[in-house]
């Protein structure tokens, strides 16, 4: 059996964030042939094109572990009706310098949380526009935007207490792991 290495980038840095929340429930009702790996976030430098001289190894580090894995999961939250900053600058950062795009061609879903009613629904169509410029293909279908009515609704540990959420999930991470195995070769 392939395994397929799963780069995951939550896009809050919150502690007890709703986001590393819905994305660990993800791994948690994945197949036993994907394998995620979170990727740190936090302690980049801002993009900077003076960089594209000479990268900053923790930039470098970045783009490595991209490059690494056959696919991409984006979980985001919504600030402000767009993505976070941080989420922004990873991407900008393993995109970089101009002809070393590290994401190009990596199959991809985009999922978010939130409190409120949408969801991060436009927080995901902006990162959508913004994947679809750097060449990478995004399951379409379903969509999933969560809205975190209770707290409890899924535990620091990834384990969902809503039997519907579940099940909601599961045919998500279904298709996902098809469209990863559509797409790696």
């Amino acid at each position: 059996m392939t395994t397929h290495s799963i780069a995951v980038f939550v896009g809050s840095l919150r502690k007890a964030s709703i986001n590393r929340r819905l994305a660990l429930a993800v791994q948690r009702l994945a197949p036993e042939d994907m394998r995620f790996v979170f990727v740190p976030i936090d302690g980049l430098p801002l993009y900077n094109q003076d960089f594209d001289d000479g990268y900053p190894a923790a930039c470098q580090a970045l783009k490595k572990q991209v490059e690494q894995a056959d696919a991409l999961l984006f979980v985001t939250p919504e600030y402000n009706r767009s993505t976070p900053g941080v989420l922004k600058n990873a991407i900008d950062i393993a995109s970089r310098p101009w002809g070393t795009n590290s994401f190009a061609g990596k199959p991809a879903a985009v999922i978010g949380a939130s409190i409120g009613s949408t969801g991060s629904a436009l927080a995901q169509q902006h990162l959508r526009n913004v994947l679809a410029y750097l060449d990478v293909p995004v399951l379409a279908q379903p969509e999933v935007f969560v809205q975190f009515r209770s707290d409890d609704l899924i535990d620091g540990e990834g384990r969902i207490a809503s039997e519907d959420t579940r099940k909601f999930l599961q045919q998500f991470v279904d298709r996902y792991a098809e469209w990863v195995a559509r797409h790696v070769r």
